[in-house]
């Protein structure tokens, strides 16, 4: 499933997005285990909410982290990636 600019997108059904204490990181939790999430993994999927369109979450990091070139392409690479992974999942 590739995703669009216009898409809004939410953590997938049985998953749970939080910060974990024990981690000190961002992680994913799933029935089968859990993922701990770098910093930039965590920064995006904080912003997937099921109200924040893809285009939405570009511009607020854009913004985040204006001194940082590039960023556009890693933000859709790490949204895309969780996609497969099928740890977020389109609410539209």
């Amino acid at each position: 499933m590739t995703i669009e600019h216009q898409d809004i997108l939410k953590i997938a059904a049985h998953h749970r997005f939080q910060w974990e204490e024990a981690q000190q990181s961002h992680v994913i939790l799933f029935p089968e285990g859990m993922v701990k999430l770098n910093g930039s993994a965590g920064e995006v999927l904080s912003l997937v909410d099921g109200k924040n369109s893809v285009d939405q979450i570009v511009s607020a990091l854009k913004e985040k982290f204006k001194d940082v070139e590039g960023i556009e392409k890693d933000i859709l690479s790490m949204i895309q990636f969780a996609l497969d992974k099928a740890w977020i999942e389109k609410a539209n």
